[in-house]
């Protein structure tokens, strides 16, 4: 049967239904149709407003409180790029309209891939890839292509035994075998076991600079200069730009393709599962394999590029996340080339600064200054019967979240510590003294810590079960 409607003008939020024949039936059986009204609640503004607010002060989020979760960079979102991103001339927009209709959204990724390709030292860059994991198998799947077309694909790809765990996984995604490279004593790679592995065999070198360890590669050129005397390329694990942004660029280093995590460095929202961005930069000679649609400019005007015969492909049903994109865009230009610089001149010095005033009272397995973040050890506590996993919860009864646990892998116990930038010295402190508080607590009542959180919605789940069998019931009042 025919569905009959009326369409309204567009409003703030988007089209709307002003008239619906409801005994359409659509080609739907009569024993799937409701026989009934749905009993749906007649609630006011204010009940509906603090519903959500009751519901999001239940769990904790960056806008609540400190979120120190190590690698993750979990800064405070400017609620500038929320109004960016939601104008109606980005909001309003289909992927499938004809680039015509849409040369400003065109004109913003264009730039966007031009301040990125600036602040990197790379020459090109793809938008599309949804996430950080995305970028990295399209960086290596770019690597890949260009193996090939010279004749030999080549077998592994080499890995620090500090690498994100998403590494690894890219390399077999993308076909490649895994060789894990050690870290020297003082946590960085060590180039003596990078020389026994390299060979004519090996395709490239994913190297996470600062490491996640919060060191940085400080014989990088002996690095890249050995990789690339074996026809191998480097790849760079973006996820640490926010280190050095504005004051070293990756394309510089001698890396060879890169990833970039917009919702790390460049303030988009981050966690729940999405939506991410993970642009990959390359240098020039890789342009041809970057993924297809790319964005060309002829005669002023924007448009897709399809004709890409050494392209690896589409690795996204359309163009990227384009709101993600939006909010970046808007956070780089809002600070500008100075202010970038002082983002990550301010990670290094809220990271060093809680470095300083935890390391008498907790283990630091690598001493040297770090970038960004840093890692301690929780192993130490074990004859308390304390792990750093009570540590974690035992945070939560002070409104703060825990850092990053049990990773890097190569720190037993590890406790990983990023501050960001955007964190005050008054909550730099508190967090210190929580951190003292606990670590004294272990010492004296342990109990304490094995039964947190004690103040938190739910006490404490089995996180491994929790994430496999979420059993959700609903209590009507």
């Amino acid at each position: 049967m025919e569905l009959i409607f009326e369409i309204s003008k567009p409003g703030r939020t988007g089209y709307t239904v002003k008239k619906f024949d409801g005994k359409a039936k659509i080609g739907i059986p009569d024993r799937l149709l409701r026989k009934n009204e749905p009993e749906l609640p007649e609630v006011p503004e204010n009940e509906t407003v603090r519903h959500f607010v009751k519901l999001s002060n239940l769990n904790h989020h960056v806008d609540k409180g400190f979120y120190p979760l190590g690698s993750c960079t979990m800064k405070y979102n400017p609620k500038i790029n929320e109004y960016t991103s939601g104008l109606a001339g980005f909001t309003h927009i289909h992927p499938l309209q004809p680039a015509p209709t849409v040369q400003g959204a065109l004109k913003l990724m264009k730039e966007l891939e031009n301040l990125l390709a600036e602040i990197s030292g790379m020459d090109f860059i793809s938008l599309q890839p949804a996430a950080g994991a995305h970028g990295e198998y399209t960086g290596i799947k770019i690597i890949r292509k260009f193996h090939e077309l010279k004749g030999n694909p080549r077998k592994y790809i080499l890995i620090p035994d500090s690498a994100h765990g998403t590494n690894p996984a890219s390399t077999t995604l993308s076909g490649y075998q895994t060789i894990t490279i050690k870290s020297d004593a003082e946590g960085r790679i060590d180039i003596e076991d990078l020389k026994q592995h390299l060979s004519e065999d090996v395709a490239g070198f994913m190297v996470t600079n600062p490491n996640t360890l919060g060191i940085f590669e400080n014989r990088i050129h002996e690095i890249v200069d050995l990789v690339h005397s074996v026809g191998a390329l480097m790849y760079m694990d973006g996820a640490n730009l926010n280190a050095f942004i504005g004051h070293i660029k990756p394309g510089m280093l001698g890396f060879d393709v890169m990833h970039f995590n917009l919702h790390k460095t460049f303030s988009t929202p981050h966690g729940g599962g999405g939506p991410g961005s993970g642009p990959v930069g390359v240098k020039a000679f890789l342009e041809p394999y970057l993924p297809v649609p790319v964005i060309a400019e002829r005669n002023g005007k924007f448009y897709f590029d399809y004709n890409r015969p050494h392209s690896i492909g589409r690795i996204h049903s359309f163009y990227g996340n384009f709101l993600v994109m939006v909010r970046a865009y808007t956070y780089i230009r809002m600070l500008g080339k100075e202010y970038l610089k002082r983002v990550s001149e301010d990670a290094v010095i809220n990271a060093n600064y809680l470095r300083k005033k935890l390391m008498d009272h907790y283990e630091l397995p690598y001493k040297t200054t770090c970038m960004h973040e840093f890692v301690l050890s929780g192993r130490d506590f074990k004859k308390f019967g304390v792990r750093t996993l009570d540590i974690a919860k035992r945070l939560l009864d002070f409104g703060m979240h825990a850092p990053t646990i049990y990773f890097p892998l190569i720190v037993p116990e590890a406790l990983m510590i990023e501050p960001t930038e955007t964190e005050t010295k008054e909550t730099l402190d508190r967090f210190a003294e929580i951190m003292i508080q606990i670590k004294e607590a272990a010492e004296k009542d342990p109990e304490i810590l094995k039964t947190a959180p004690q103040s938190t919605p739910v006490r404490r789940l089995d996180d491994a079960l929790a994430v496999k069998w979420v059993k959700v019931r609903y209590i009507k009042e």
